[in-house]
């Protein structure tokens, strides 16, 4: 019995040392000293200590283990893992790890997290905001640009280019406005909540294109001459990276060019012979400047010993013989600029490329990092801002719109979508301020951009449906009262670009993010194909050992917060956020477990298993996602009339974890799933969805006046200016609230429940009878017409809707 105690207390101790990661050094002394009391007690047999030096001394005396136990593992390595092929090198290698590291390594460090910097606006951006901004949205008629222009009037074209949007990226030294991340995020998002033509239009240029990729590669001739230009919007850019045969795989662009000598303005220079064919570029049918992807042959050797030099990016001006330009395609009936672009052999010298001859073949990495900011800051930036903005203008409408004698917002089956609106927008926006921290930090977090576009993209489409089931036949009819509709059409396109959702999430998180974030993964495989053995056997054994501890740590971390459900883990708050890191902590240490495992039992062929990829990116997604909303509520001050908001959008992250967590068990490799199972969820799922109390105070919140309101919205446009309707309509939401006790006054001194409409003929009502002041009456009239506005639905003379007139000569081909 005394022999059963020791055994557990030294599989307690080894436990400990597990759970709070000690080295393998310290862990074999302790080891030692609890065998030593062992012996001292006459409970450790001799037969003990020799099975305790058999494993101990192995392990711990380096040249031995190396010999022994590592070199043969080290073969077996090489043997099993397939050689990465450059461009899968160059993706996982570019950018950087940031907070997703620490999600993935199973014990996050919490208050790593809390100290970051508070994104804050310097005072020349709010000042952008204010002005510029604030302006251009008045400008715009969403109706006139979606139904009679099909594109931005000329007049906001040019006011784009006279203050600087398309100069977001560029340094003031080249006449730009260098602007934060965080500047062009809340630029973005107020410009998204009232046109994604005009968000898409601005976002394009400060994203992935010409102007990001000059800066960090161009050559000081190139950077001269375009930047300035780019700036003062002379010039307008686009980037050409999609072909026909190549989407989300952009490495397989049929697209070539063939180093060769031609004559250019009158000499013969080297130059390159491009032949490309690109769709789904924006800005394309305007630019004057393409940017073009595209695989570098030279069959001469004229620049070296390679024929095949790899994907290399140039700029052309569209204005080059060749370039064919200018038609357009019609994405869901949204008109911002989108269309091919083409060239059949056209010749360029070599001075085009981006960072000149010696980039040639450079291009994949050049956009794998540079997509890595982009696509972390213009699409989640334009999906937060149009929610933020459809989650305020949701709750207007909800509280100004009666059925059954009721605001429908006060209706439970209304309070459902309204909630998923409120707390998504609440964590949206979370979401693009830690993520532009990141990228202002000088972080390049391709992993966590993935995230992002995904699950922030994903979540605005859901929302969007969401909003237009509320509104219905509001929603449903377009017009200029309509802000939903053309959102609506529009949300499927930011599904499909940058990398398709299905793929973002089947392959690329998990793809990038098992390799990257991995604290030894990528130090394993890099020492499998070292050339130097010796470096090779050090770096391994290194990793490989690590990658033990590593791995056993996570398995008693997930076990011990199994079995207590994760309440004795440290949170840095204790109050009622405290649970939400205790359940983050859990679900870390089983994302590190279940990759481990997962790598174990699939090897290379991981990449090819989609949906357990899937899922486990899942589960760092939703990680990202609550440790966002935290970091925010900490941010702002930890203001308890926001804690609804906060509650919601973290337990539907996490259920959607747990959700992911259980497919995952139940699909996972070789039959593990049942024994995992036992030990993640050893009493059950932990975690229940928000519920229907939660949902109601965050609609609640949606449809009151208060500074929760205000945050959920805030840097939206709310004025109510002749094109605004959200803006007219918030207006109108808070004069209804203000009648609302002048029509209970006049039904008290009537003795009758009047209706709540026809708010002007109880004006005159309440005004013979000598109860409303001038002001009042004035009060309820304005409302009257707010309200109708609000509830009404655009209609037309038959003629406004009819097809564009076809020419003459159109028709005549046509009959």
């Amino acid at each position: 019995m005394t022999s059963l105690l020791w055994i557990f207390v030294m599989l307690f101790a080894l436990g400990a040392l597990a759970y709070l990661r000690v080295s393998l050094l310290t862990s074999t002394i302790v080891a030692a000293i609890v065998m030593a009391l062992g012996t001292a007690t006459a409970s450790i047999s001799p037969l003990a200590w020799l099975v305790f030096l058999a494993i101990a001394l192995p392990i711990n005396i380096g040249a031995f283990r190396k010999s022994v136990i590592t070199r043969p593992l080290l073969k077996l390595y090489k043997g099993i893992m397939p050689e990465m092929s450059s461009t899968e090198r160059e993706a996982i290698e570019a950018g950087t790890t940031w907070w997703e590291a620490d999600l993935f390594a199973g014990k996050p460090n919490w208050k790593k997290l809390h100290n970051y910097p508070v994104a804050r606006l310097t005072a020349e951006e709010q000042a952008f905001i204010d002005g510029p901004v604030e302006e251009v949205c008045k400008m715009l008629n969403q109706h006139q640009v979606s139904h009679q222009l099909g594109d931005l009037p000329e007049s906001i074209w040019q006011y784009l280019k006279d203050n600087g949007f398309f100069a977001m990226i560029i340094k003031k030294k080249y006449g730009g406005l260098e602007f934060s991340a965080y500047a062009q995020s809340r630029v973005l998002q107020k410009l998204a909540g009232v046109s994604s033509e005009l968000a898409s239009t601005v976002g394009v240029p400060n994203s992935l294109g010409p102007g990001e990729l000059l800066q960090h590669y161009g050559t000081p001739a190139q950077q001269d001459h375009y930047l300035p230009r780019l700036a003062k919007g002379l010039e307008v850019p686009c980037f050409a990276l999609t072909s026909p045969e190549a989407g989300s795989d952009a490495g397989a662009i049929p697209d070539f060019g063939i180093v060769c000598k031609g004559q250019w303005q009158g000499e013969e220079v080297l130059g390159m012979k491009l032949t490309w064919n690109k769709r789904y570029i924006t800005l394309a049918p305007v630019a004057t400047v393409l940017g073009l992807a595209f695989k570098l042959q030279d069959p001469e050797k004229l620049l070296g010993d390679k024929e095949d030099l790899g994907i290399t990016c140039a700029l052309i001006p569209t204005d080059v013989p060749g370039v064919e330009t200018g038609r357009r395609h019609f994405p869901l009936n949204c008109m911002f600029q989108n269309g091919p672009t083409r060239g059949n052999e056209v010749f360029v010298p070599l001075d085009f490329i981006i960072g000149g001859p010696e980039m040639a073949g450079q291009g994949w990495r050049m956009l794998v990092e540079c997509l890595s900011v982009g696509r972390g800051i213009t699409l989640p930036s334009n999906s937060a801002g149009g929610i933020k903005t459809a989650a305020v203008a949701t709750g207007a409408y909800a509280r100004i719109r009666r059925q059954f004698k009721l605001p429908i917002g006060k209706l439970e089956g209304i309070e459902e979508p309204m909630a998923r609106i409120g707390g998504n927008a609440y964590l949206m926006d979370a979401v693009t301020t830690l993520t532009t921290t990141g990228i202002d930090l000088g972080e390049k977090p391709s992993v966590i951009s993935a995230i992002v576009k995904y699950h922030l993209t994903d979540r605005m489409q859901k929302c969007v449906i969401d909003a237009m089931d509320i509104h219905g036949g509001k929603g449903v009819c377009l017009g200029e009262n309509n802000y939903l509709g053309r959102g609506y059409q529009a949300a499927p396109i930011a599904i499909t670009v940058e990398g398709a959702n299905i793929l973002t999430r089947s392959m690329i998180i998990y793809g990038q993010g098992a390799i990257r974030c991995h604290p030894y993964v990528l130090a394993e495989m890099e020492a499998a194909f070292d050339p130097d053995p010796n470096k090779a056997l050090n770096d391994f054994d290194s990793a490989l050992f690590g990658h033990i501890g590593f791995t056993t740590s996570n398995l008693v971390r997930s076990f011990w917060l199994g079995l207590t459900s994760s309440y004795f883990s440290n949170s840095p708050h204790k109050d009622k956020t405290k649970r939400y890191y205790q359940h983050m902590n859990r679900f870390s240490a089983n994302l590190a477990l279940l990759s481990d495992l997962a790598m174990a039992t699939l090897g290379g062929s991981l990449k090819r298993k989609e949906r357990v990829s899937a899922r486990l990116g899942d589960l760092l997604s939703q990680l990202y996602l609550a440790s966002a909303t935290l970091k925010r509520y900490q941010d702002e001050g930890r203001q308890t009339e926001d804690l609804a908001l906060v509650q919601w959008a973290v337990e539907d992250a996490l259920y959607k974890l747990q959700d992911s967590l259980d497919d995952l068990l139940n699909n996972f490799p070789m039959g593990l799933g049942r024994v995992l199972r036992v030990i993640l969820f050893p009493f059950g799922r932990p975690l229940k969805r928000p519920s229907d109390v939660l949902d109601h105070k965050v609609a609640k919140i949606m449809q009151t006046p208060c500074a929760s309101r205000d945050r959920l919205g805030k840097g939206q446009f709310w004025t109510p200016s002749p094109f605004n309707a959200v803006g007219i309509q918030e207006q109108t939401f808070k004069d209804i609230l203000a009648c609302e006790p002048l029509h209970d006054k006049i039904c008290k001194a009537t003795g009758k429940r009047h209706p709540f409409m026809w708010l002007d003929k109880l004006a005159a009502e309440g005004k013979a009878l000598g109860i409303l002041s001038e002001e009042e009456v004035a009060l309820l009239e304005r409302a009257e017409v707010g309200r109708m506005k609000s509830i009404n639905v655009d209609d037309f003379d038959p003629a406004e809707l009819r097809a564009q007139t076809l020419s003459d000569e159109t028709q005549h081909q046509a009959a």
